[in-house]
């Protein structure tokens, strides 16, 4: 992987925040050993005992959230161990704002001798717990999310009841303890005059599309801030898109000084499309610039969108202007036909195809 992303001129990241008791340090210390020698760019780590040893390595240190630094004295001290520093998502950018001055100020580095660099997540799930330090899932399952096995019983729905009468109260809405998804897009500007210079995006479990998307839209809103290109049309645009993906629906965190959270109103994705898995790759003819799936099931026709996903293609969009049976164009093809559809980009056997339908705004996916 770290390879993959050296070739294709991107950095790669580990992160290692687990709580580490005694008998992991061993495994901790050959996780980073391999990490090293294939030359990921840092680790991303929350326990002194990952940290020191990372650097001992030569490893550049991120420090994550998981350490929720929320005040310039506890960033002053981990500064002598990382140039990276990932805040508390509970702080509003007045306090972000302060602590990138007084760094300026002060003139406080990392070990590489450079200022700290101020880390922020933008975009992306949110934990209910502060700074993710949940202890549900270890609690009900012995399944601990500080250790990398969260369970997400969190996202279910919930109903609260009175002991000494039996009664259920009536509450808004049952998911009680289910965030809406992170979406700063549209004061990302205001981010980066806080002093933020890297945003980070949590994109567990989700699927290639999803990283497509989100890294597009906000890299497009980093450089508009740059360029001055930054506005309402380009932002309504990006929430257009943002909105195609998975997400809980979204709200702003703590950014801009709400101190409640918004919770979802459904199990699962809020988005405004939906996949439907429909079939696989079987060739790619480079001379036609044609490519053959088998249709396993459901439909499609010219005019669909469709989806192809796979570890070498990556998540590549586009609309089936034409499709072809035996040589011949068809309206509809059907499940368990060889279809061809001109491609402009190279596909493989391994590739999924989905097709992409509009999701009603009544309706609630069950998909995670």
């Amino acid at each position: 992987m770290a390879n993959t992303c050296r070739e294709k001129g991107v950095k790669s990241y580990l992160t290692v925040n687990n709580v580490l008791y005694d008998q992991d340090l061993p495994l901790m210390r050959q996780v980073i050993d391999s990490a090293a020698a294939v030359g990921v760019s840092a680790i991303i780590a929350a326990d002194v005992a990952a940290m020191t040893y990372a650097l001992s390595k030569g490893l550049e240190v991120h420090l994550s959230t998981q350490l929720n630094i929320a005040n310039i004295e506890a960033l002053r001290f981990y500064a002598q161990f990382a140039d990276v520093v990932v805040l508390a998502r509970e702080l509003n950018l007045e306090q972000v704002a302060a602590i990138h001055a007084t760094i300026q100020a002060e003139h406080i580095c990392g070990p590489s001798g450079q200022l700290i660099r101020l880390e922020m997540f933008c975009h992306g799930a949110l934990c209910m717990a502060v700074s993710g330090k949940c202890y549900l899932s270890l609690h009900e399952y012995n399944a601990s999310a500080n250790r990398g096995s969260c369970y997400q019983i969190c996202r279910r729905g919930y109903t609260v009841t009175d002991n000494e009468t039996g009664h259920e109260l009536a509450i808004d809405n049952q998911y009680i303890m289910s965030p809406k998804d992170l979406k700063t897009i549209h004061f990302l500007n205001k981010m980066m005059d806080a002093g933020v210079s890297v945003f980070k995006i949590e994109g567990r479990a989700r699927g290639p599309e999803y990283v497509k998307t989100v890294t597009a839209c906000y890299r497009e809103a980093i450089e508009a801030y740059v360029d001055g290109t930054f506005s309402a049309e380009r932002i309504q645009d990006w929430d257009a898109r943002l909105a195609t993906v998975f997400n809980r629906g979204f709200w702003d965190g703590y950014y801009l000084g709400q101190r409640l959270g918004e919770w979802t109103h459904a199990y699962g994705s809020s988005a405004t499309t939906r996949k439907v898995l429909i079939g696989k790759g079987v060739k790619y003819f480079s001379k036609l610039g044609v490519a053959e799936f088998s249709l396993e099931s459901n439909s499609l026709s010219p005019g669909d969108t469709i989806l192809i996903t796979g570890p070498t293609t990556g998540a590549l969009e586009t609309v089936a202007t034409e499709i072809h049976v035996n040589g011949q164009p068809v309206d509809k093809a059907v499940k368990g036909q060889a279809i061809s559809i001109p491609l402009g980009e190279k596909i493989r056997p391994s590739d999924k195809l989905y097709k992409i339908l509009a999701v009603k705004p009544s309706d609630t996916t069950q998909t995670k």
